[in-house]
């Protein structure tokens, strides 16, 4: 394992710790082992298991949790030597966002996330659940639901992935509404202050705590920008390396938000000492979710927290087009105002369209998608010169040119 190895793998366990602490644990010592070859039994090997089994012993320690996921296997080998409950970084996300779960919507999403996990363990012996009343990794579905057989959980999958279809069908109809309206997304690491900068910005309530997953519904709020303009800022879940890929298959129609958004705001805590590999967490999981080519406006939060403005330099140097605020303290709100109505205005593309008067089903489209900058009729065309997003501004043309053909033909 080479410095930067061992250094990102440091930075995994400080934050499975917070992640711990979230979750209502204490944490009372962390173990990282050097292994090139993994143990397809117990992932760690039998000389670091006996090891690990004496370490909990003396510590008195309830639960031990590992920073990779572990194979239902591993787990049950695990929990059956240590004879202590053991959680791996996936059960322990989950068990948050069973916590922090508020909404109809993002419970419905928690708990499918969940039981897509505990299907493939339904075969281990659930004894832990008896030698206790709760605790992390037990909330959700729950000790019977649990115990029921995989036809009975893949039914009540099922149903839930019909609830979140008929939630993503309603959010549509309400993104609808406000297509006409330009948006940009928050993203960023978890904890990097997305919140309180949305609540900086819009005078918005949105709940903050300086934990792990403060939040995980979708929170959209319109803030004014010159000109006359108006945005909407729509604040997500927040990213972490080694999210689990069922979660964010579960937070497909929140993390949905982000895709129709015309630019991203990506908010980075600087007073993070690994927030480069931050970064790159955020941009591979923007790839994956096929957001990788919008406009990405770059916001430095958390600025009152360093130490000299030399790190600034620094910082500047590298990424050349950042902006520097401090949410919790209202610095560099106006540049960043500026900063995105200058980028909300490149995304913008003017066209022309000339349509038949009859034509008033996508006559009316138009004035709801777009701002209408001039309308002329002549020889029984509305001939529309209009200014919008790029993806408006692409399907308008595609519906006039189709309604041009129809009309020809």
């Amino acid at each position: 394992m080479d410095h930067r190895e061992r250094r990102f793998e440091e930075e995994s366990l400080e934050e499975l710790s917070a992640l711990a602490d979230t979750a209502g644990a204490e944490v009372l010592d962390t173990i990282l082992q050097e292994k090139r070859r993994l143990d397809p039994a117990t992932l760690i090997g039998r000389g670091k298991l006996e090891e690990l089994s004496a370490r909990v012993r003396d510590l008195g320690a309830s639960l031990v949790i590992f920073d990779s996921e572990l194979t239902p296997g591993q787990a049950k080998n695990l929990e059956s030597s240590l004879n202590k409950k053991v959680v791996d970084r996936s059960g322990l996300i989950l068990d948050i966002f069973a916590r922090r779960a508020r909404s109809h919507e993002a419970q419905i999403q928690v708990e499918l996330a969940q039981l897509e996990y505990f299907l493939p363990r339904l075969t281990r012996q659930w004894t832990h659940l008896s030698r206790q009343e709760g605790g992390i990794g037990t909330r959700g579905p729950g000790e019977t639901q649990l115990e029921t057989d995989r036809r009975a959980v893949n039914k009540r999958i099922a149903v839930l992935r019909r609830k979140l279809d008929r939630i993503e069908l309603q959010r549509e109809t309400r993104r609808s509404t406000r297509r006409k309206i330009q948006k940009a997304a928050l993203v960023g690491y978890t904890n990097a202050g997305k919140s309180t900068l949305i609540n900086s910005l819009t005078k918005a309530d949105v709940f903050v705590e300086d934990r792990l997953f403060a939040t995980l519904d979708a929170t959209i709020r319109q803030l004014p920008l010159e000109q006359h303009r108006q945005v909407l800022l729509i604040d997500t879940v927040g990213f972490i390396r080694k999210l689990p890929a069922r979660l964010v298959a579960s937070f497909r129609s929140t993390l949905e938000e982000t895709r129709e958004a015309d630019l991203l705001i990506h908010v980075v805590d600087l007073s993070h000492p690994g927030f480069p590999d931050q970064m790159e967490t955020v941009q591979r999981e923007l790839k994956e979710l096929g957001c990788s080519d919008k406009p990405v406006l770059l916001v430095g939060n958390k600025v009152d927290r360093l130490p000299d403005r030399s790190s600034l330099t620094r910082i500047k140097e590298q990424y050349n087009d950042i902006v520097f605020t401090s949410a919790l303290r209202g610095l560099g709100l106006n540049e960043l105002k500026e900063k995105l109505l200058g980028l909300l205005e490149k995304c913008e593309k003017i066209g022309e369209v000339r349509i038949p008067i009859s034509n008033t089903k996508l006559i009316s489209y138009i004035h709801q998608t777009a701002r209408v900058i001039r309308k002329e009729y002549e020889d029984g065309l509305a001939v529309i010169r209009f200014q919008s997003s790029g993806e408006n501004y692409q399907k308008i043309l595609n519906l006039a040119t189709q309604a041009k053909e129809d009309n020809d033909a």
